[in-house]
């Protein structure tokens, strides 16, 4: 069984900031150089992967192998009294296709508990969208099935997405995949604790859903806003840094290629130059950061480590 490492030079397994009075934990899963620009990117060129500035940097892309760094993880907020857990990454012990998943160890679990919450403290589950890499943690097994993995709390889905991914128009790319939506998704409903929700669903008074489809047709971010702070939790609208200066390239794992585009370009033009911080999915140690404009596009400006709290 092939494993990614969890662990790459000053790479915490978990770190936190302070949006406002709300607290997001970022546990990572796996770090690790995973995918090749040729299997991501279909847009890309030789040339333009020599002329990006993305791809120049060690901490996001891997020259050696030729592979991105991609960042598994996911996000806990605290907020309100309400605990919602946004994405639950790849998982273990679970039957998928690509080598570096199927079967896997990562103990992310085990690295949530490390950061103070147990399972029972989490009171919503939520996914960006519903791919293998964003589900796997919502259940375990244990006597003969799938069982829901935090057992009080509730599980949201976008409406959109779910019937989607339910549908004959998932049966090709769960081949490729693996059958997550039956090990991962599926006993959510048999055991009563699954909700459905629109893509504007509000949580609490400062967590909201945001629509970013394209990418999956209910794709959806996670807007924070408390005591004049903002952030946004942005799924996989862009995997790596490199579409900050080309928005116009998707990745092969787009359902929309145009809509996602679309999205990107908007939410780009939106947030360029502001004060909103942008958390995406798979982005490596401190992950946020800001959309800034260059002469030609955008580019991506983390933030100071001194703003995070290394937990482990």
């Amino acid at each position: 069984m092939q494993t990614l490492s969890a662990s790459r030079p000053h790479q915490p397994l978990a770190y936190q900031l302070k949006i406002g009075a709300v607290k997001v934990t970022v546990i990572a899963e796996s770090v690790a150089p995973l995918l090749r620009w040729q299997e991501l990117y279909p847009q890309a060129t030789e040339h333009s992967m020599s002329e990006s500035v993305a791809a120049s940097n060690p901490k996001l892309y891997d020259v050696s192998s030729g592979r991105f760094v991609v960042a598994i993880q996911g996000f806990l907020i605290e907020s309100e009294g309400t605990t919602l857990l946004v994405d639950t990454c790849v998982g273990d012990c679970k039957l998928r296709a690509r080598g570096e998943f199927n079967d896997a160890r990562f103990g992310w679990l085990s690295r949530l508990q490390a950061t103070g919450i147990r399972v029972d403290d989490v009171d919503l589950v939520l996914s960006t969208h519903l791919h293998v890499d964003h589900v796997g943690c919502n259940t375990y097994y244990a006597d003969g099935g799938w069982r829901p993995t935090f057992p009080r709390a509730r599980y949201l889905f976008v409406d959109e997405e779910f019937e989607f991914w339910t549908s004959d128009s998932a049966t090709s790319p769960l081949e490729r995949t693996g059958d997550y939506v039956g090990d991962s998704i599926l006993p959510l409903f048999e055991f009563g604790v699954a909700d459905f929700i629109n893509a504007r669903h509000v949580i609490t008074p400062s967590i909201c859903v945001i629509p970013l489809p394209g990418h999956t047709p209910g794709h959806v971010g996670v807007r924070i806003e408390s005591d004049g702070q903002r952030a946004v939790i942005s799924g996989d609208l862009f995997h790596t840094a490199i579409q900050c200066e080309n928005p116009d390239w998707n990745t092969r794992f787009c359902v929309d290629p145009e809509q996602s585009r679309q999205s990107r370009r908007i939410f780009f033009e939106t947030h360029a130059d502001s004060d909103t911080l942008i958390l995406p999915a798979h982005f490596p140690y401190p992950c946020a950061g800001f959309i800034r404009r260059t002469d030609t596009a955008y580019r991506y400006e983390f933030i100071s480590p001194e703003r995070i709290l290394d937990l482990l």
